[in-house]
Formats: structure tokens, C-alpha cells, sequence
């Protein structure tokens, strides 16, 4: 399994570090510092760039400080929320049966269309059935990421086809490795492969995807107090309808060249079809 490994990428990932220890440093004396662990959908430049506006907004609408914490990785990330290291998530990493047990709460849900696991190669490309993708180099995100790789790889492995897993570390690195032509294919999300579509200007042939899924969920670990959570909800599900709040939205959806958005309260109910799906995944990759 490989992991692409750049310069600018681990620069910009220890400077996000550096900014989010000082900020916290800042504030320690003062009031209290959430964190806020949102899946590395893109490259942590892009990722950063989305989610720190959030943030400021949410900050200073609900009077809950949050602060950005993110990984290298979207498993890096992951791992944050695994050890309790952070207060909120945006996630869709934390519905399998064995994490039901942390106790971590829906709070609400990303509008737009709904999310699909596909299995894609470009346009260009000579495949279009899955049975030729044996034996080839197949990009994936990484292993934490549930649409794009636990459901799609099982696909794979259900239909009994070979091939060599390829992490990214995000989907935007597991696009790259499909462009350069070591992969054949990527594990994707049907989102992140129309954002990659309208940033890079290269179709896309779907060879294979899912059922849908909503979007990922914004979620409060359960050491937060009730009041704290329900004044970081409102103030997401309330971006909609504040001026301000819908330009920050807008500026996040140009970055990443999506539909405008918004939040909506959502409940864990929402997301049994994850709890579903996780329950059929093959043993090794629950």
C-alpha cells in the first residue's frame, strides 16, 4: 500500500499544526477550545481552506470557540476521534458497529445530492467493466474512508476480482494517482468525483456504485455538555439564513466547485443505511 508524500503537503499540514497550537495556547486562559476534526476529503491546503471559515462563522455565532484539527491523512484525522483527542466531527467514519460503543451523537447533516460509492476510471481509458480491473493498482483515499473505500472495495472482493489497494491518503490524492497512470481506477465518492470533475476538467466513466447515503454527519463526542452541542448546531443549521452565514457557505462551495449547501438537523436514524451496509462488509474490512 503506498501513501503519496509531498513537500507542500506536509508543509502545509505542519503549519495548520503550528497555527491551531498557537490559537489554543491563545484562548487557554481565557475560554474554553473545542476541537473540530472534519474528514480530509482534499488535500489539507483545500480542506483547511473549507472548513477554517466554518469555524471563524460558528465561533462567533454560538460562543463556542472551535478550533480545526486535522491529519496528514484522512486515517490521521480519524485517529484523533478514535482517541478522544477531539470534541466535534464531520464524519461518516464513526457508523460501524464495534464505534457504536463511544457514544459520539448526530447533530445535523450537509444538504446537496445524495452520496454514492462508485468505483471510476477516466473517460479516456480503454475499461469499462469491472473484470478488467484484476490485478491492477486500484487508488483509494485510505482505509478509514467508508464510501469510498470500505464500500467500494467490497464490491470488489465480492465479486471475487484482484486487485492492488493504493492509498492516497485523500481523494484527491487517490485522483492523482489515477491521472499519473499508476492507478487504473479509484475508490471514490460520487461528491468528491463531480467536485474532481469540474476542478480538473477530466471526465469520468463510472464503472460501479452504490446505493445512496446521506451525506457526513456533523457529530459531538458525548463529553460535551448538552448546552454547548445545541449552540454549535444552531449555529450550523442557522447558516442558511444569516447573509453572513451564506457567504461563507458559498465561498466554501466555489473552492471545491460544488453546489451551494447547507446544514440541516439530522438524527442518527438517518444513518442506519451506513449501519447497514457496515454489517455486510466482508470480515476484513470491518
Amino acid at each position: 500500500m503506498t501513501l503519496i508524500r509531498t513537500a507542500g503537503l506536509l508543509a502545509a499540514c505542519a503549519a495548520a499544526t503550528s497555527i491551531a497550537h498557537a490559537a489554543q495556547a491563545t484562548a487557554a486562559g481565557s475560554e474554553a477550545v473545542y476541537q473540530f476534526s472534519p474528514v480530509n476529503q482534499h488535500n489539507v491546503q483545500i480542506t483547511a481552506g473549507y472548513w477554517n471559515p466554518i469555524m471563524e462563522y460558528i465561533s462567533r455565532t454560538s460562543g463556542v470557540t472551535l478550533r480545526l484539527k486535522l491529519g496528514r491523512t484522512s486515517a490521521d484525522t480519524t485517529s484523533f476521534v478514535l482517541a478522544q483527542e477531539v470534541d466535534f466531527a464531520f464524519t461518516n467514519h464513526l457508523f460501524a458497529p464495534e464505534r457504536a460503543s463511544m457514544g459520539w451523537r448526530v447533530l445535523a447533516r450537509r444538504t446537496g445530492t445524495a452520496v454514492r460509492s462508485q468505483i471510476v476510471t477516466l473517460a479516456t481509458s480503454p475499461v469499462r467493466d469491472l473484470k478488467e480491473l484484476a490485478g491492477s493498482d486500484i487508488a483509494f483515499p485510505g482505509p478509514e474512508a467508508a464510501v469510498s473505500y470500505q464500500f467500494s472495495y467490497a464490491e470488489l472482493v465480492r465479486r471475487d476480482i484482484p486487485v492492488n489497494v493504493v492509498f492516497g491518503g485523500n481523494m484527491d490524492g487517490a485522483f492523482a494517482q489515477l491521472v499519473s497512470g499508476k492507478a487504473r481506477a479509484v475508490g471514490a465518492n460520487s461528491q468528491l468525483a463531480e467536485s474532481f470533475v469540474a476542478r480538473s476538467g477530466k471526465p469520468l466513466r463510472v464503472l460501479w456504485q452504490s446505493a445512496p447515503f446521506h451525506d457526513l454527519a456533523l457529530m459531538v463526542s458525548p463529553r460535551v455538555p448538552a448546552a454547548t452541542a445545541d449552540a454549535v448546531a444552531r449555529a450550523f443549521i442557522g447558516m442558511a439564513d444569516d447573509p453572513r452565514g451564506r457567504r461563507v457557505l458559498a465561498d466554501a462551495a466555489a473552492l471545491v466547485r460544488t453546489a451551494p449547501f447547507a446544514f440541516v438537523p439530522a438524527t442518527d436514524a438517518d444513518y442506519d443505511s451506513y449501519r447497514d451496509y457496515h454489517g455486510r462488509l466482508p470480515a476484513g474490512l470491518r
